[in-house]
Formats: C-alpha cells, sequence, structure tokens
C-alpha cells in the first residue's frame, strides 16, 4: 500500500488506541495473579485439564458458603469456578468420573463409588471447584448476595474477592446432584465401601 505522495507504507501500531485497549485486559490479568499468589483464589494445586463428573443421591451439609473463583493449570491458564465450601458433609451414594482418551486405545473411564451401603461418605473443610452443579437444594438461614470477601458460615478460608457475589447458609440439603468440577479438596474425606473401576469407552456418573 502506498502513501499520497506514491511512497509505500510500511504497518504501523496506533499507541493509543492500543494502551486504551489493552490496558484493562493486564491489570485484569495482573490482579488475579496477585490474588492468586495471596491465596485468595480457588486452587491450592495446578489442576489437571479434564473436568470430571461427581454425582450423589444425597449431600447434607452444616456450615456452606459458595462463591466465584478461579483455578490454574500447569500452563498456567485461568479457569473460572464456583466454589462450594461445607465445614461438614456427608453424601450417600457418591459417584466420581472421568474419561481419558489414549492414542490407539480410544476412550478409558475410571470410576470412583462410595458411600452405598447405609454408611455415607464424610468429608470436613470441603472445597469443590465446579462449572456446573444441579439438584434440588434446600437452604436454612441463607444469605445471597453477600460479598465474597464476608462470608463466616463455610471452613476457615472460605472467602472470595472483595466486592464479588456469593451466598451461604447455615444447613444444604442436595437430593440427585450432578456436578462438573475441576478440583475437590478436604480436610478429611471418609469414603465407606470405596470402590475403583476402569473400563474401556465411556462410563460416566451421569
Amino acid at each position: 500500500m502506498n502513501d499520497a505522495q506514491g511512497r509505500p507504507v510500511t504497518g504501523r501500531v496506533r499507541w493509543r488506541r492500543f494502551a486504551v485497549l489493552a490496558v484493562p485486559g493486564f491489570a485484569a490479568t495482573a490482579a488475579l495473579a496477585v490474588a492468586l499468589a495471596e491465596g485468595a483464589l480457588a486452587a491450592s494445586f495446578a489442576v489437571s485439564g479434564q473436568e470430571f463428573k461427581v454425582s450423589a443421591d444425597s449431600l447434607e451439609g452444616e456450615g456452606f458458603a459458595q462463591y466465584g473463583s478461579v483455578d490454574t493449570n500447569a500452563r498456567g491458564d485461568l479457569l473460572p469456578v464456583a466454589v462450594t465450601a461445607i465445614k461438614e458433609a456427608e453424601l450417600k451414594k457418591l459417584c466420581q468420573s472421568v474419561v481419558t482418551h489414549l492414542p490407539v486405545i480410544g476412550d478409558i473411564s475410571l470410576n470412583l463409588t462410595a458411600g452405598g451401603g447405609g454408611t455415607p461418605v464424610r468429608a470436613s473443610n470441603l472445597f469443590l471447584d465446579a462449572t456446573q452443579m444441579g439438584g434440588d437444594a434446600e437452604f436454612k438461614n441463607v444469605e445471597i448476595g453477600r460479598d465474597a470477601s464476608t462470608l463466616d458460615k463455610g471452613p476457615d478460608g472460605a472467602q472470595g474477592l472483595q466486592d464479588l457475589f456469593a451466598q451461604q447458609a447455615d444447613h444444604v440439603s442436595v437430593k440427585k446432584l450432578r456436578q462438573v468440577a475441576w478440583a475437590t479438596n478436604a480436610g478429611t474425606f471418609k469414603l465407606a465401601g470405596l470402590r475403583l473401576n476402569i473400563a474401556k469407552g465411556k462410563q460416566e456418573c451421569f
């Protein structure tokens, strides 16, 4: 391309416009990086590149908190999640599944089940970093729209960033729990009747 005098024009960057567009993005990324370094975000470890599914016939929890946050993987990608934190939880007929695709072999499913023999799975200081969650839920003494940095009913450390939306309750009950997640953390996790199964093909909890 030539200018009005017929001279060739090389590519130019409009730096002022670039700065106006780029600075907010850089600032947001920097804020997330700082928050992650300070432990304000969900991830306490680099998550794998695979989500997994969790189901349960029922979940009963004391000390419930939920807020938005971000996990990170080994490549440094930021992954938005909804953190569900519960002080004491009981789950009946827990199922966890993940499907991995391997070259030549194809899909391989890993399934873990527990809590199906009359003794529920029990967890304390449970943190679930999910991208999807469903079921029939009931809350007692619920507070919806609370600032995430002021949450005080969940486990220690169950707080998000200031000015972000959050909710909490004294007790939560969920029937037919269905969840897709990046990570689960717990202080203790007791799995009665634990069974692990690996099979070819897709065999997921739901």
